[in-house]
């Protein structure tokens, strides 16, 4: 009898276990795998940051690797993570997800954090940024400073929640406006990200957003030859250009690492997936542009507060 009570405790405390804390372990070593570069001055070097960031606030040795972009290269890196006697591994991007749900079986030692993906095990964590809401914000700015009623979105796949957040709010702002979405199919293509935004230029729209973290510096330089005006995207981009970047939608990467870092260390970073936004202090709108009149400023931060307290958008307030 005691022993058939025993199991069934144990069972009830595996059962449990499922989405809570799973680990009392501390940092040891950190590592970081990238699918491009850390180098590109938007995604990728604020992950960067935010590794360097749980460095300085844990003193503890970080690895990185780029170019990070198939199963066996990220299976060969981990196992090498391992040898260093690393315990907690970001994968750097949505694609990663996949990989740690097959691979953190074998390796129930270290901790897998991914980005907007599905985490299946228990010693895997996605952290999804909630974006419907900065493309919702992003889409106002837009169509309040549409001259030819006509802006464009230069999105990477159709999934990404801030495509429909921009389209809504957009035509929340102006219900005669029209939204022109366009989808490149690679974070990174440059060369087709230009090729779309001559087309979309051509056909008149005067503001974009390219919501690619990979094309958006080269897409914001080429509409300001145009002097067209675009939103930025994941980096606060006011620096390229305050006449051309009205504001940014802006996705504090190194902040939500230092937030998955901490919880780790105090053994309370759950297992699933995660979800943060504005009100996390991960997702915020950047620097506005002196062309953006202080009228709608104003009106566009009381929307983004109601959204922090109540989760209500602007189109969903009575």
């Amino acid at each position: 009898m005691l022993q058939r009570l025993s199991l069934i405790f144990l069972c009830l405390l595996l059962l449990g276990g499922c989405g809570q804390p799973l680990s009392t372990e501390k940092i040891e070593k950190v590592g970081l795998l990238v699918p491009e570069t850390i180098n590109d001055q938007t995604w990728g070097t604020k992950g960067y940051n935010g590794l360097l960031k749980i460095q300085s606030n844990y003193d503890v040795n970080v690895y990185y690797k780029e170019s990070m972009n198939s199963e066996l290269i990220v299976a060969q890196a981990v196992k090498e993570f391992e040898e260093k006697g690393v315990n907690f591994i970001f994968g750097h991007g949505s694609e990663y997800t996949e990989y740690f749900n097959r691979l953190s079986k074998d390796y129930p030692h270290i901790h897998f954090v991914s980005f907007n993906g599905d985490a299946r095990n228990k010693n895997t964590t996605s952290l999804n940024f909630e974006s419907y809401a900065m493309g919702f914000f992003g889409g106002m700015v837009a169509a309040h400073m549409s001259r030819s009623n006509k802006v464009a979105i230069l999105a990477a796949y159709e999934w990404q929640p801030e495509v429909e957040g921009f389209y809504e709010g957009a035509i929340f702002e102006n219900k005669d406006i029209e939204v022109d979405i366009q989808y490149i199919g690679h974070w990174d293509d440059d060369e087709k990200a230009l090729q779309v935004l001559d087309n979309v230029l051509d056909s008149g729209a005067d503001v974009v957003y390219p919501a690619g973290d990979g094309y958006n510096v080269p897409v914001i330089e080429k509409v300001k030859e145009r002097g067209l005006y675009v939103i930025g995207y994941i980096s606060d981009q006011a620096d390229l250009g305050k006449s051309t970047v009205l504001t940014s939608t802006v996705q504090h990467v190194d902040v939500l690492y230092e937030l998955a870092a901490e919880r780790f260390n105090e053994g309370k970073l759950e297992s699933g997936n995660l979800s943060f936004d504005f009100k996390d202090g991960v997702i915020s709108m950047g620097k506005f542009s002196p062309k953006v009149d202080e009228k709608f400023r104003t009106t566009l931060e009381k929307y983004i507060n109601t959204y922090e307290k109540s989760g209500k958008l602007p189109n969903e307030i009575e």
